[in-house]
């Protein structure tokens, strides 16, 4: 082990100690290795901590919700990017955190395909303000981990030629290891299972000098929500699912963990939160409208913890307004464990305890604001 790396576990150890010393129980021991350092300001939280621009729009979608009217979802880019960083032009806001020699990452969202992911509007007017800075098609990678389903979201027809598609995995069949670092890891032993391991993209971890996020409003059955959090981490990483069994999930630290790993943390310098459409139950996927609603809202930000705060109550409202039970429902009777198919029918039943508190345990380690008093929400309609 490099002697750099060493350093950082020994650095990072005591908040971890404490975290789990004195809030939280039953959490696994993390062994973290990674010889990249944390940049003086990383990217996350980044230079808006606790600040959170919502743009919403009647007119973003259609009546049914079914189809993007791109016009108006670009004024909602611009709108969000300049309330965030108070710049009278939408290209200066981008000015802040990239520049033109960048390699950029656009983490989109796909597991929700058809319906549910990092829309084709947002993701093209993302590459449009990155090319408008000077970035090349050739520096920009969109990316996720599994081929097939990034295939299936197909972004080329929306993005200029040159644009880079990548996926560390051909399918979530956890057996492809050639794309991941060997030297960027997050060791755990969750329930004993024979790799412990999850390895960086290399993408990532020796390519990108920056990454954009984003997500999308979801509801999940291991962690209440899947949102920037999540997406960054747990799509970043090899060998993830192995985080939740029969019920029971480690995701409460896991996530928070992951999010937490150099260079990821000090390259992702931007959170786009596409509430265009989201999933209210059955998430991450929506292969079906069945638990599709619409929330016609794009959130803006450099802090994850604050704009996932704010997700773990839109996704919980929906549910109650359905009459389903709240992501922080811990009733172990609601558990079924026939491969989800009870769950898929009825939005009562849970498939794992939810960890919706992976959101308060990443804001302990320092990578943004949970407490909701202290989260600054700026809303413009349009």
């Amino acid at each position: 082990m490099k002697r750099r790396t060493f350093v950082q576990l020994l650095a990072a150890t005591p908040l971890a100690s404490k975290i789990r010393a004195e809030e939280f129980k039953d959490i696994p021991k993390y062994k973290i290795v990674t010889p990249h350092k944390r940049a003086a300001k990383p990217g996350m939280p980044g230079p808006y901590p606790g600040k959170v621009v919502s743009v919403k729009s009647a007119k973003c979608l259609s009546e049914d919700g079914l189809k993007f009217n791109d016009e108006v979802v670009r004024e909602m880019m611009e709108r969000g990017m300049r309330a965030l960083t108070g710049d009278a032009k939408a290209v200066d806001s981008w000015r802040r955190f990239i520049s033109p020699d960048d390699i950029v990452g656009v983490k989109v969202n796909v597991v929700g395909r058809p319906w549910v992911v990092s829309s084709h509007p947002i993701v093209a007017e993302v590459v449009r303000n990155l090319m408008a800075v000077g970035v090349k098609p050739a520096q920009i990678y969109i990316y996720d981990r599994f081929q097939d389903q990034l295939d299936e979201a197909n972004y080329a027809p929306h993005l200029p030629e040159g644009v880079n598609y990548y996926a560390s995995e051909r399918a979530n069949e956890n057996v492809d290891r050639l794309n991941y670092d060997p030297g960027v890891y997050v060791e755990a032993d969750m329930f004993g299972e024979e790799d412990t391991r999850s390895n960086m993209m290399k993408l990532i971890s020796q390519n990108l000098t920056k990454i954009i996020n984003i997500p999308n409003m979801k509801d999940h059955g291991a962690t209440g929500v899947t949102g920037c959090l999540k997406n960054i981490a747990y799509g970043g990483f090899s060998n993830v699912a192995r985080t939740h069994d029969r019920g029971v999930s480690h995701t409460l630290s896991f996530v928070g963990e992951l999010a937490n790993v150099e260079p990821i943390r000090s390259r992702t310098v931007l959170q786009i939160m596409d509430g265009l459409r989201g999933v209210w139950h059955g998430g991450p996927g929506a292969r079906t409208l069945k638990y599709v609603f619409f929330p016609r809202t794009i959130m803006f930000g450099t802090d994850p913890v604050a704009i996932d705060r704010l997700l773990l109550d839109i996704v919980d409202d929906e549910r109650k307004r359905r009459g389903a039970i709240s992501i922080w429902n811990r009733d172990e009777s609601t558990l079924d464990f026939n491969n989800g198919k009870k769950r898929d029918e009825d939005p009562n039943t849970n498939i794992i305890i939810r960890e919706p508190r992976h959101v308060e345990y990443a804001g302990k380690l320092g990578l943004g604001v949970h407490d909701i008093r202290k989260i600054q929400i700026k809303e413009i309609e349009l």
